[in-house]
């Protein structure tokens, strides 16, 4: 039995505050609110395999994200105005060495960084999400765990980037590009998976491709962390 990507989950300092920027720019309505997690829930046409999830977690930010969200646009106008909305409601431009590059670099209200690309074919179907992207130290060598472990299948592996996509064709990529940027603290954003079968059984597969255990979760090779819950 495989595990399946459920979502994405970030530490916030202020959960309810991150989410309303995030469902703000996404369009994605808050649909569970309590005291600590606040969960959006993607639009069905946007074909998003799980959900969005705001955990209070407050730790210094150290270093660029090594997870974060590039958001699509159709056209150089619709970009310019996805990054004058995205600052509207709290974002930033931030420089982390992107140069002259078509994309904008922004930063949301905790500091997490995420790109408005330039129009791109390959993005066209994503819905409110182009891709879900990990700076990776090997991107090849990593993206047959993540294609076990999220039940994506690799559909580009030519150096420096790796690529999955749900098996359905729909919602956003799972980019794998490469970085010397090392991981410098606990990762503020981290893949949310289910198992499809017993967690135990599901876990020790996961330890067999080469995850590890670390505190009381699990990390994939790169020592990315990340949470297996069991069957609903």
């Amino acid at each position: 039995m495989p595990t399946r990507l459920a979502g994405l989950v970030f530490d916030a300092e202020e959960p309810a505050v991150l989410a309303q920027f995030w469902s703000d720019l996404l369009r994605w309505p808050v649909t569970a609110t309590a005291e600590d997690v606040v969960v959006l829930t993607p639009l069905a046409e946007d074909g998003f395999h799980g959900d969005l999830r705001f955990v209070r977690g407050v730790r210094p930010k150290a270093g660029v994200n090594r997870w974060h969200l590039d958001l699509p646009s159709v056209s150089e106008a619709d970009q310019l105005a996805l990054v004058d909305r995205a600052v509207s409601l709290g974002a930033r431009r931030v420089n982390i060495g992107q140069g002259d590059r078509p994309w904008v670099v922004l930063a949301d209200p905790e500091g997490n960084e995420f790109c408005v690309l330039e129009p791109r074919p390959e993005y066209a179907d994503t819905g409110a999400v182009a891709a879900v992207v990990l700076l990776s130290a090997d991107p090849s060598a990593l993206v047959g765990f993540l294609a076990e472990a999220t039940g994506h299948l690799i559909v580009r592996n030519a150096p420096p980037v790796a690529s999955l996509r749900a098996a359905d064709g729909r919602g956003p990529w799972l980019e794998l590009l490469a970085s010397a940027e090392p991981k410098r603290s606990r990762n503020r954003l981290r893949l949310d998976l289910v198992a499809e079968g017993p967690l135990r059984v599901e876990v020790d597969r996961l330890l067999a491709q080469g995850a590890r255990r670390v505190g009381d979760g699990l990390c994939d090779p790169e020592g990315n962390e990340f949470q297996v819950s069991a069957p609903i």
